[in-house]
């Protein structure tokens, strides 16, 4: 038997919960840093590169097979610098890495396992490894037993190997373009990628693709905004039946509100159990979108209910949200070995039975398709057994009559029994809880409370978002370098941010300006704009670079792909066409164009893949919108504005800040009969201005 070292590994000294996780494993870990990649090169070692994240089931699952397995450790330490890397605080690692796995294997995913040069080129990857061969692939074993008689004894083609992959991937962004007089930017790349959305599109339950669901909220914004550009009905009704089917599926919490990451099976039945604060945000944004353009109130109470899931889960005191919540669970207290996926959210139906009085279990378990045997469809690792979730297999109507009662009957005592299950599941232990602040994920959950606050009036929602970018500019934004930094945790900031965080705090003040009116966020969100273009705009070829040049960072990306997060070009990009609006910078306008020349490509190509710049596209073919609130508006015109779905228009209130920048807030300020007004502009050429609702409700129309 191999002699391992009880002793934690280095990664006990890291603040990042993922990291921490691994402490304890026989691997002698590392984390990505100067030092450990000067030991790969020192010793002459390939780099075993492990990327994933503390919620990730099958990091977990790879850890238990093979990490923790003393036999594999020892040949891992005996070949290797082993690197473990949280994907969600050095995103740009992820990136670079991600795109040579994909461009290696087509394939990409968690956990990441990839082999480096000691200059950190890649030469073999892989997702998940079992230990041993199954599921049609090599077993860990084999695989490091492989690649160390390959480092060996072909150890200059292992090299070339790896910097053939760099210098494509390095190539193929930092090509010159076809020069901008070659395109001509259209609306048919929209109608285009309208019927490829089509095509992959399920109009039997909804969502894209009939494998794993994933809610893709970005794909559904593009099609919101394509419905409200050319009346197309379809567009609009692909959306609604795809959230009506989140909502009354599996993948949506009944119970505490908020939506898993994706079902595992077409139907939207069995999730993946872990919550993501990006998701909660995205969804949040569509369903209020939706509200808008449909007037119908259950988008809304589905909006309310996920934001009361993340402020009464996912908040930090301070003002921040935290990461995500684990998919596993313990079934007891301190039994960390008990840990299974779905733990927290499953249901035996004798335990159903037990808890709810006799008269409810019945009409509980026929509405929420409760079965002796377990409803889960589909078990991919055999842990859900006789196990049920939650969906809405009957709507109120068949249940109210199938039992005999009115629809109200029924509602009120789905709520009773929802209380009483609740109150059973607070007993179990919760999911592991990731308090990592990141700042993307922040800003995208402040924009959603911005635009909940616009929709809803609640209070509660804007101090939370005001609280949240509050709790940001105290803790990510170093105002002396200055500089913006990606993560928080345990009183450390940390780490460089990327485009992406950049972009969406950008977003986040922009949209926090406006349902505040208060220029301290256009101010902020203006610095960090040329900050952003200083360290990740291509002068040369147009488009931002996701993250700044730096020793690690071995080949530079510009990624286009609008996937479970926002890509920061799409976001960046819109984010310039608003500030061209608002500080009447043609220069931004300008290289907002040049990016979409930049991208024009790979949006026809693959408009899929990027459906935020294809609405960034469609910002650019429709012109600049302003709406300028006159300073003595009323609240009655300010809430309608709130109340309707524009995508484009720019909500701006002219104050001498402004006024000094932009000409056209500079006129409507001076303009003091119509000062109570709304002007609704275009191009910077503004309507007849509205002073009573009857002529706002006209010109918006």
């Amino acid at each position: 038997m191999p002699t391992i070292s009880n002793s934690p590994n280095s990664l006990i000294h890291e603040n990042s919960p993922y990291l921490r996780q691994h402490a304890n494993n026989p691997v002698n870990w590392y984390a990505w840093n100067d030092s450990s990649i000067a030991l790969a090169k020192q010793e002459n070692k390939p780099i075993f590169l492990s990327i994933g994240y503390s919620t990730c089931y099958w990091c977990h699952v790879m850890e238990r097979e093979v990490f923790e397995n003393p036999e594999i450790a020892e040949l891992m330490n005996k070949y290797f610098i082993n690197i473990k890397v949280d994907r969600e605080e050095r995103s740009d690692i992820d990136r670079i890495y991600m795109t040579a796995l994909q461009a290696m294997t087509g394939m990409g995913g968690w956990p990441m396992s990839m082999f480096l040069t000691p200059d950190l080129k890649p030469f073999y990857g892989a997702t998940y490894i079992p230990p041993k061969s199954k599921y049609n692939q090599s077993g860990f074993e084999d695989v490091i037993e492989k690649i160390n008689t390959v480092w060996q004894e072909k150890h200059d083609e292992v090299l070339n190997s790896g910097n053939q992959v760099v210098n494509l991937l390095s190539n193929k962004v930092l090509k010159s373009n076809v020069q901008d007089e070659d395109i001509t930017i259209t609306e048919d790349v929209l109608h285009k990628a309208f019927e490829q959305f089509k095509s992959v599109y399920d109009y039997s339950f909804g969502g894209f693709g009939q494998g794993n669901k994933f809610p893709r909220p970005a794909a559904l914004d593009f099609l919101n905004v394509y419905f409200k550009t050319f009346g197309n009905i379809e567009a609009f009704d692909m959306v609604t039946f795809t959230l009506m089917k989140m909502y009354t599926g599996g993948i949506h919490d009944h119970l505490n509100g908020g939506f898993h990451r994706y079902s595992v099976d077409h139907v939207w039945r069995v999730p993946h159990f872990e919550k993501m604060l990006y998701d909660q945000a995205q969804i949040i944004n569509t369903l209020l979108d939706v509200h808008s353009i449909s007037g119908k109130q259950i988008y809304l109470h589905i909006a309310a209910s996920t934001i009361n899931y993340v402020l009464n889960y996912m908040q930090d005191e301070q003002g921040g949200f935290y990461s995500a919540e684990d998919a596993e669970s313990m079934i007891k207290e301190g039994d960390k070995n008990s840990k299974s996926e779905g733990a927290f959210y499953l249901w035996d139906k004798n335990e159903i039975d037990k808890i709810l009085p006799a008269d409810h279990a019945g009409i509980f378990e026929y509405y929420y398709g409760i079965l002796p045997a377990g409803n889960t469809l589909n078990d991919p690792h055999n842990v859900l057994k006789e196990k049920n979730v939650l969906y809405v297999a009957h709507d109120i109507h068949d249940t109210a009559k199938v039992f005999g009662k009115s629809e109200e009957e029924i509602f009120s005592i789905l709520e009773s029994c929802r209380k009483k299950l609740v109150a059973s599941q607070s007993e179990r232990p919760r999911p592991f809880l990731d308090k990592k602040i990141i700042t993307s994920w922040n800003a995208m959950m402040s924009s959603a409370l911005s635009k909940a606050f616009k929709k809803t009036g609640n209070k509660r929602f804007l101090n939370a978002a005001v609280n949240c970018i509050n709790f940001l500019k105290r803790s990510l934004i170093d105002t002396e370098e200055p500089r913006l930094y990606r993560r928080f945790i345990n009183g450390e900031r940390r780490f460089s941010a990327t485009l992406e965080d950049y972009a969406l705090l950008i977003k986040a003040l922009i949209d926090l300006y406006e349902v505040t009116f208060d220029d301290e966020y256009i101010e902020l969100a203006s610095s960090l704009n040329i900050l952003c273009i200083k360290n990740f705009y291509d002068r040369q070829n147009a488009g931002f670079f996701d993250s700044e040049k730096s020793d690690d960072i071995i080949f530079p990306t510009k990624d286009p792909y609008d996937g479970s997060e926002p890509s920061g070009n799409s976001i960046q990009i819109l984010n310039l066409f608003r500030l061209s609006v608002i500080l009447d910078e043609s220069a931004y306008f300008d290289m907002a164009e040049r990016s979409l020349i930049y991208f024009y490509d790979d949006i026809r190509k693959s408009p899929f893949s990027s459906p935020l710049l294809l609405i960034s596209l469609l910002n650019y073919l429709k012109g600049a919108e302003e709406i300028v609130v006159g300073k003595k508006a009323g609240n009655e015109l300010i809430g309608y504005v709130y109340s309707k779905y524009l995508p484009f228009a720019q909500i701006i209130k002219p104050s001498e800040f402004l006024a000094g920048k932009n000409e056209l807030i500079k006129e409507i300020l001076n303009d003091e009969p119509n000062g109570h007004g709304v002007f609704v502009c275009h191009d910077f050429k503004c309507e007849k201005p509205a002073l009573n609702l009857e002529e706002l409700k006209e010109i918006i129309k």
